[in-house]
């Protein structure tokens, strides 16, 4: 297996900003429409290297967005469009939500291939 220096989709050297965050029942669609268009934002924006989601049935998620470095996860959190989703988030999306920023020190990834893989 290559090291976490040459490993396709490494994340070393990356700014990750990680949103754990408890969603309310209201505004599904909203909810949904106004988070496809943060992705599409997100994507636009200089220094993006990608996201990781995964939400359970109870309503929490974790969200990672990936960052070239802390000046461009900084410029995506002052981003206007952002801003405004992420109160109306405060507003009615979340009960409530964490957010870490980290810079990734290792990584490295494995994928099952073949028979068996889901």
């Amino acid at each position: 297996m290559p090291d976490d220096t040459t490993a396709a989709g490494s994340r070393r050297g990356q700014v990750a900003v990680i949103f754990a965050a408890w969603r309310t029942r209201v505004d599904e669609a909203g909810y949904t429409s106004a988070a496809a268009a943060m992705d599409a934002l997100a994507a636009t924006q200089p220094g993006y290297r990608g996201i990781d989601a995964a939400r359970g049935s109870d309503g929490f998620g974790i969200t990672v967005s990936y960052w070239a470095d802390e000046a461009s996860a900084i410029a995506w959190r002052m981003n206007p469009e952002h801003t405004a989703v992420r109160e109306a988030g405060r507003g009615r999306w979340y009960d409530g939500y964490d957010l870490h920023v980290a810079h990734v020190s290792r990584s490295y990834s494995w994928r099952r291939t073949g028979e068996g893989r889901a």
